[in-house]
């Protein structure tokens, strides 16, 4: 099993985030276990990450360190005995 997040990796928040609307520019808090889609690598520690609604809109677009995020998995890993 590998904690390295790639492009495309669904993420979820480890702490509440604050952040702006993408199109408003209103106030969110994007809350803890809040998912998003990876868009975005800038240095291996700092990711973009897009949150969108069920309707696939995205509402909040932000740069997010590695140690704030967990990445999400839908499909099975052999066990390592």
């Amino acid at each position: 099993m590998t904690n390295q997040i790639h492009l495309h990796d669904i993420v979820a928040l480890l702490e509440d985030t604050p952040a702006k609307h993408f199109q408003t520019g209103g106030q969110l808090l994007l809350r803890r276990g809040q998912m998003g889609t990876v868009v975005m690598i800038y240095d291996g520690t700092t990711f973009e990450v897009e949150f969108a609604g069920r309707d696939g809109r995205a509402y909040a677009m932000l740069p997010i360190k590695s140690d704030k995020l967990m990445v999400l998995h839908d499909t099975l890993e052999p066990a390592l005995v």
